[in-house]
């Protein structure tokens, strides 16, 4: 990976879509690529939830969490004004498990290309301001249930019960509601996540353009 070129006003990239639809791999695998030419950072809008240490864990567990108002969006702006800035940040760490956020922090360098995703990311008018070209997810609902299914149970201590209780009470109204509307307003649809290597390289070639254009 190239350091960061201190002429070029980094480029924020916004990549959302459902749960499961395989926005991580997606965003692994474009940065993988573009690292080769230009220094990159990810954030994750998911440990930017709000920590629930303040309640008692039953009623941590009745928070909707695929509401907008279950994440932190003042502090990703932030953050990601800090990053455009070329000034270093401490990105919150976030425990599923308990639905807190971890004492330890992730410090994450500036560079020339800032990628976040996450399920609710152009939900807010805010954060979708800052982003400079964005990416929508696709896959069948069903196929991101099987895939949210797997991950809860081998990664975030959770029982297959609460799992489809979440999908059926707040995942799947809440994406109708405030993700689904999001797919109409961003450069890139992208269907097959991130096993699409096609629209992973042209989504690249979108972010090196950009870049090239912001070259002094």
């Amino acid at each position: 990976m190239t350091d960061a070129n201190h002429s070029i006003k980094p480029i924020i990239i916004g990549i959302a879509g459902p749960s499961g639809s395989g926005k991580t791999l997606f965003v692994d695998n474009l940065k993988g690529l573009l690292r080769e030419y230009h220094s990159v950072v990810v954030l994750r809008e998911d440990h930017y939830y709000k920590d629930q240490s303040n309640i008692p864990l039953e009623e941590r567990e009745q928070v909707n969490y695929d509401h907008p108002n279950a994440l932190e969006h003042s502090l990703l702006i932030t953050h990601l004004k800090e990053l455009q800035l070329r000034k270093a940040i401490h990105s919150p760490n976030y425990l599923f498990h308990t639905h807190t956020r971890s004492r330890e922090t992730s410090l994450i360098q500036p560079a020339d290309i800032i990628i976040c995703d996450g399920i609710l990311l152009l939900a807010d008018q805010q954060v979708r301001e800052m982003l400079d070209i964005t990416a929508f997810i696709d896959a069948p609902l069903d196929v991101c249930l099987v895939r949210r299914l797997k991950r809860d149970l081998a990664e975030r201590g959770r029982s297959i019960e609460k799992t489809l209780d979440q999908y059926t009470n707040t995942v799947r109204p809440m994406y109708w509601e405030f993700i689904a509307p999001t797919k109409s307003n961003v450069d890139l649809v992208v269907t097959g996540g991130g096993k699409n290597w096609e629209a992973i390289r042209h989504f690249q070639s979108l972010i090196i353009n950009e870049l090239n254009s912001r070259v002094s």
